[in-house]
This record gives structure tokens, C-alpha cells and sequence, in this order.
């Protein structure tokens, strides 16, 4: 997803929609679509658009940001209070993932050859790996380190 469409996605999933998330930014319709659509030079600034991410309680800015930087946005849970029952529910999932991607690389190869649209899939497949995978090595990072898993130095 890219910017423009987390904008926009962003803009559906607000209750109210368009007329919702004009009011919360103060903007006209006119305002908000010439920045997203960067018209008349307008753009949209990363202050307006972490607001729309607020507004409609979604991380798509983030994720597009990650996704044009060539990563993956990895949202955490606050409390991490059920710490081995979050840590094997991600387990479940990353196994959950890489079975369907074992599934969709035989299907793609059972040809000798991954097509365009095959690639598309391994690929989304993957992203959908590390992503759960990264999330997996925070959280046991969080869950079991000192300091939450932020390191600390320490000067002698």
C-alpha cells in the first residue's frame, strides 16, 4: 500500500468517513483531497497524516512508511501481562504462515517455472513471515529482557 492509499484507507475506516475525518482535521473535502492528491502543491505533512492514523485507529501510515522504506511496520500489544500465551499465540501464527507459504512455493513450482503472479504471492507470503517473525523476536525481547528489551549502556 502506498501513501496515497494509506490516506485513503484511512479516510474509509474513520466512522463517518470523508465527512468525519474533514471535521477532526479541520479541512475542508477540497483541503484534504488536494493534499492527498497533492494538488495545487499541496501535500499531505506527516503531523496531518499520524492524525488521520489516530482518528481512525489504524496503523496504515506506519505500515505504508515501512513498506516505502523496505520493512515491516510491526505493532506491539500494551500489555503484555499473558507473556508465554501472547509468545506461543505468535508461534501458532508463524506456523500458520509458513504452512501456507509451503503450500503456495509447491503450487508455484509444481511447473518448474513462478510466474509473475506466483512471485506476487511468494513474495506477500514472505512479507507476511518476517513480519510475524519480527514481531515474535520483539515481544520475547520485551517479555524477557531487563529494561523491557531496550539496552541500556552502561559507562564505567
Amino acid at each position: 500500500m502506498d501513501l496515497r492509499e494509506s490516506y485513503l484507507a484511512m479516510i474509509k475506516a474513520m466512522p463517518g468517513g470523508w465527512g468525519a475525518m474533514c471535521g477532526a482535521l479541520a479541512m475542508t473535502r477540497d483541503a484534504v483531497e488536494n493534499r492527498i492528491y497533492e494538488r495545487k502543491g499541496q501535500s499531505v505533512l506527516v503531523e496531518t497524516a499520524l492524525a488521520m492514523q489516530s482518528f481512525s485507529s489504524t496503523t496504515l501510515f506506519a505500515e505504508s512508511v515501512a513498506v516505502a522504506s523496505g520493512g515491516t511496520f510491526v505493532k506491539l500489544p500494551d500489555d503484555l501481562s499473558g507473556g508465554n500465551d501472547i509468545l506461543m499465540q505468535k508461534f501458532q501464527q508463524l506456523y500458520a504462515e509458513l504452512g501456507r507459504f509451503s503450500q503456495d512455493f509447491a503450487a508455484a513450482t509444481e511447473d518448474d517455472i513462478i510466474d509473475k503472479t506466483e512471485r506476487r504471492m511468494l513474495e506477500a507470503d514472505g512479507a507476511r513471515l518476517h513480519k510475524v517473525m519480527a514481531e515474535l523476536m520483539a515481544l520475547s525481547f520485551r517479555i524477557y529482557c531487563p529494561n523491557g528489551g531496550v539496552e541500556v549502556e552502561v559507562n564505567p
